[in-house]
C-alpha cells in the first residue's frame, strides 16, 4: 500500500479532457476560459465579480494592493496560517500584525485584533484555518468602526459557509482570496481567485494581475492616445504578471462542478474519524460549529496531555513509518527565522497560537481517499496511540 499523504489532489477524466480540449484549440492564454471560470466562481459564491490568478498567494498581494496596502500601513491577521497570508503584506511595505488565536476554532480571535487595532492599521486578513470560517460578523463590525478593508483568506475555505452564505460571496469583506493548489478544495495545479462585490476594487485587481495595464479607453489618462490606433494601452500602475493560463482555467471550471461532492466526502471522513477516535485519551478533535459548514481542508488531531506532547516526534515517525504522512499545520508565522531575524518578531507574542503548534498534529483528509484508505488510517492512529 502506497504511503497515504495528509492532502492529494482529485482529477478525473473529465478534468483531464477539458484541459486537452483547450490545449488543442486556439488560445491557450489570456482567452475565453479564464472569463468562464470567473464567472463560474462568481455564481457559486454569489459575488458580483471573481478575478483568477496565477497562484493563492498572487490573489493575496494583489487585494492588498488593490486595497492600497502601502509603506508603514499595519495589517492584522493570524499567526497560524501559511506565510503568504502575511508576506503578502510585506510585498506592499506594511507590516503584519498578528493577533492570537481562539483555542477551539484555531482562527483568529476578535477580541485579539481588537487589542492590535491602531491608527495604522488599514485592513484586517482573517484566515478561514482548516476551512472552518471565522468570527466574520464580529471581524467585519470592527473593521467598520475603524474604517478597515477586510480581506478574507479563504484558501483553505471554498466551499465552506457562514451565516447561510458561502465564503466567497463577501457579504462580511470586500475581497476573498482562494487557492486552487492540488491540496485545496478544487485545483488548477496552481492557481488562485479573489472575490469581491466591489466594482472599483475589481478593476483594480484587473490591473495589478496585468503589469498595471488597462485597454479601456475610458481610464487612458495620457494625451495624445486619440490619434493612437487599436494597439495602444497604458501601464498606470506598477503591477505584475499574474495572469493564469486558460488551459489551468479548463481544469478549474471541471473541478467546480465536483466541489460540493467534494466538501461533502471531505466531511463524511472528518466525522468517522471524529467517532473513531473520541475515546482516545490525551487528544483533542476537531469540533465543527455546523451553522458555520466547514470545508474540512484538513484534520488536525491535538496532544493535550503531557505525555503525549513529550511523544510528538516519535508519534509523527511511528505514523510515517506505518504508511501515514503525517504533518503540523503551522509554525506561527512570526516564528520563521525571516521574522525574527529581519523584522524582530518574538517568542511570546500569541501564547495561544504556540501552544496550538506544541499540539498540532494533521492527518490525511483528502476526496480521493477509499473507504480502504480511510480505515487503515483509523486503525493505525488507533493502533499508534494505544501502544506508546
Amino acid at each position: 500500500m502506497k504511503p497515504i499523504p495528509y492532502g492529494y489532489h482529485s482529477l478525473d477524466p473529465k478534468d483531464i479532457g477539458a484541459v486537452i480540449e483547450t490545449l488543442e484549440s486556439d488560445i491557450i492564454a489570456q482567452g475565453p476560459a479564464i472569463r468562464r471560470l470567473e464567472e463560474a466562481l462568481a455564481a457559486y459564491c454569489r459575488a458580483r465579480y471573481a478575478v483568477c490568478v496565477s497562484s493563492g498567494t498572487s490573489a493575496l498581494h494583489v487585494a492588498c494592493l488593490a486595497a492600497g496596502i502601502r509603506r508603514k500601513d499595519e495589517v492584522i491577521t493570524s499567526p497560524i496560517t501559511f506565510v503568504a497570508s502575511s508576506n503578502c503584506v510585506l510585498y506592499c511595505g506594511g507590516r503584519p500584525v498578528f493577533a492570537d488565536i481562539q483555542e477551539e476554532t484555531v482562527n483568529i480571535d476578535p477580541d485579539e485584533i481588537r487589542k492590535k487595532i491602531t491608527a495604522r492599521t488599514s485592513a484586517i486578513i482573517p484566515v478561514h484555518f482548516a476551512g472552518l470560517p471565522c468570527d466574520l460578523a464580529r471581524i467585519l463590525a470592527l473593521a467598520k468602526k475603524n474604517d478597515l478593508m477586510v480581506i478574507e483568506d479563504a484558501a483553505h475555505a471554498l466551499g465552506a459557509k457562514y451565516g447561510g452564505s458561502k465564503i466567497g460571496s463577501c457579504r462580511y469583506s470586500d475581497m476573498a482570496t482562494f487557492s486552487f493548489h492540488p491540496v485545496k478544495s478544487i485545483t488548477t495545479g496552481e492557481g488562485g481567485a479573489i472575490t469581491t462585490n466591489s466594482k472599483e476594487l475589481y478593476e483594480r485587481l484587473l490591473m495589478f494581475r496585468n503589469h498595471g495595464i488597462t485597454r479601456d479607453r475610458s481610464r487612458f489618462t495620457a494625451s495624445g492616445w486619440r490619434s493612437s490606433g487599436p494597439w495602444y494601452y497604458e501601464m498606470q500602475e506598477l503591477g505584475f504578471n499574474y495572469r493564469i493560463t486558460d488551459f489551468q482555467c479548463a481544469m478549474g471550471i471541471s473541478q467546480l462542478k465536483k466541489l460540493d461532492r467534494f466538501i461533502e466526502r471531505r466531511r463524511t471522513i472528518a466525522l468517522r474519524y471524529n467517532r473513531a477516535w473520541r475515546d482516545i485519551e490525551g487528544i483533542r478533535l476537531p469540533a465543527e460549529d455546523r451553522s458555520k459548514g466547514s470545508a474540512w481542508h484538513i484534520y488536525v488531531i491535538r496532544l493535550v496531555s503531557p505525555a503525549l506532547l513529550s511523544k510528538k516526534k516519535t508519534i509523527v515517525d511511528r505514523l510515517r513509518s506505518e504508511g501515514i504522512i503525517a504533518n503540523v499545520h503551522y509554525l506561527p508565522v512570526y516564528l520563521h527565522p525571516y521574522y525574527r531575524r529581519i523584522l524582530g518578531y518574538k517568542k511570546g507574542l500569541c501564547p495561544e497560537a504556540e501552544r496550538y503548534y506544541e499540539e498540532a498534529l494533521t492527518v490525511p483528509l483528502f476526496p480521493r481517499m477509499t473507504e480502504q484508505d480511510v480505515s487503515f488510517v483509523i486503525k493505525t492512529v488507533r493502533k499508534v496511540f494505544e501502544t506508546l
